[in-house]
């Protein structure tokens, strides 16, 4: 027995496929995989953040603060390897 399901992304460019096998019939461990898996794609960073209306000039600080973000994690790293 398996759980599964079918997920757009934030562009709904791609479609990502979850799949999360239950053994022995552990249903909590799959429910506790299943939500970690989601946590690590970011579904409940995306939900709370459709969940209210974000004005347009917002979404571009936000936008530019997490592309900031992105930037300095990928200099540090490089930095870190050089």
């Amino acid at each position: 027995m398996f759980l599964s399901g079918n997920r757009l992304t934030g562009e709904g460019k791609e479609k990502i496929t979850l799949e999360i096998r239950v053994h022995d019939d552990n249903i909590e461990k799959a429910i506790k995989d299943l939500k970690r898996q989601l946590q690590k794609e970011g579904l409940f960073k995306e939900i709370k953040k459709r969940s209210f209306y974000e004005k347009p000039s917002v979404k571009d600080r936000r936008k530019r603060r997490e592309a900031q973000k992105r930037r300095m994690k990928a200099q540090r790293r490089k930095s870190f390897y050089d």
